[in-house]
């Protein structure tokens, strides 16, 4: 398709280009199909469905308990959140009490994993950029992190830890040390991923006035999480909405001040991730402080639970937004339906309004700074 530009004889041609789903720097298999000007994006649409799963249809075959696993692999790389967000949707249905330790519990191993979480956002966005280096240096936090939770649960990616009721183990008190000592060591390593990359000029001059989502627009496509809170509205369902005890506990809700271009960009989207880490730290520590003694899982939790007949919905906020289960409950052992709100799904959605008008790297960047993991997406 040509278009001629009113200057002498130079015309600009129009082209489809299909980036993914097997490209590398698009965060998963996800398959873009980009409208080009040249270098410039006219505009793209995502494809998404190349790691569908089933999950929601699975759920109504499975027992309460079998579909546990099954939410691990939704977003794998904030695991425990998702078994969090399940578990207290059924807890929410049966009106379960669950013990004070396994709360504390709860709360110190998801915290983690949003630390791990964010560190491969984090790593994986110098990639993004051209910087390798630090993303060595995340991958090394991140490991220690998941040595942690190997050694709580036996797994290191999907754990099926957080169960109905409680923990499927005890978190053993030889760990807490070396956990404290690790948030005290991390805490100067955010200084360091900060001089290496947050405020590395290159760095700054391909992220910043990059992918600018204006608060309203994504509102208007239920954007959530670091996400949302990158265009400068303080959203954040621990705060707004406490579950499990997060009410007791003292920490920030980082949002976008547009510091390095304007409110909303790629650099605000990576920075609020930064900060966040250093709440995850304030938030792990206190639970460690004020970890109680006693059950790490409620008694007369049976195999086989059965929630009462009725319907209720819950959510979370996980490392990519808001995640959300509504349940459907006909008092059998096994969900009459199941369905599953991920962050991600929405959050790609707005792609194409903040792509219009950039370079074709910068849809890179952009892709990157929006953190999707596609298997919570195709669910």
């Amino acid at each position: 398709m040509e278009a001629t530009t009113g200057v002498g004889d130079i015309r600009s041609e129009e082209m489809l280009l299909n980036m993914g789903p097997q490209h590398p720097s698009t965060h998963g298999v996800l398959r873009v199909v980009v409208r080009t000007d040249g270098e410039i994006v006219l505009d793209c649409e995502p494809h998404i469905g190349y790691l569908h799963r089933c999950f929601e249809k699975i759920a109504e075959n499975e027992t309460y308990l079998q579909v546990v696993p099954h939410t691990d692999r939704m977003d794998y790389l904030h695991a425990m959140g998702n078994n969090l967000g399940y578990a207290l949707t059924v807890e929410k249905l049966m009106d379960l009490k669950v013990p004070e330790r396994a709360q504390y519990i709860r709360i110190i191993v998801t915290e983690l994993n949003r630390i791990a979480s964010h560190m491969i956002a984090i790593g994986t966005y110098g990639l993004d950029t051209g910087a390798i280096t630090p993303f060595f240096f995340a991958w090394r936090d991140r490991e220690r992190v998941l040595k942690f939770l190997e050694t709580i649960c036996g797994q290191r990616l999907n754990y099926t830890y957080i169960r109905v009721g409680g923990v499927a183990y005890d978190l053993q008190d030889e760990l807490v040390p070396e956990i404290s000592k690790f948030l005290d060591e991390f805490e100067k390593n955010l200084d360091e991923y900060d001089q290496l990359l947050s405020y590395n000029g290159i760095f700054i001059y391909r992220t910043a006035n990059i992918g600018v989502l204006p608060v309203d627009v994504a509102i208007d496509y239920g954007v959530t999480g670091p996400s949302l809170r990158a265009s400068g509205l303080k959203r954040d369902l621990r705060k707004d909405r406490p579950y499990c005890i997060y009410d007791r506990f003292q920490f920030d809700v980082p949002v976008g001040t547009g510091e390095k271009g304007t409110v909303g960009d790629c650099w605000d989207r990576y920075m609020v991730r930064v900060r966040e880490c250093r709440e995850c730290v304030k938030i792990v520590r206190q639970a460690i402080k004020d970890l109680p003694a006693g059950e790490f899982h409620g008694l007369g939790v049976k195999k086989a639970v059965r929630p009462p007949k009725g319907e209720c919905y819950l959510a979370v906020e996980n490392a990519r937004g808001e995640l959300g289960y509504w349940l459907v409950s006909d008092a059998s052992d096994k969900p009459l339906r199941l369905k599953a709100r991920a962050p991600s799904f929405s959050n790609i959605s707005v792609l194409p309004e903040i792509s219009r008008g950039c370079m074709v790297a910068d849809l890179i960047v952009i892709i990157g700074s929006l953190d999707i993991v596609l298997g919570e997406i195709d669910r």
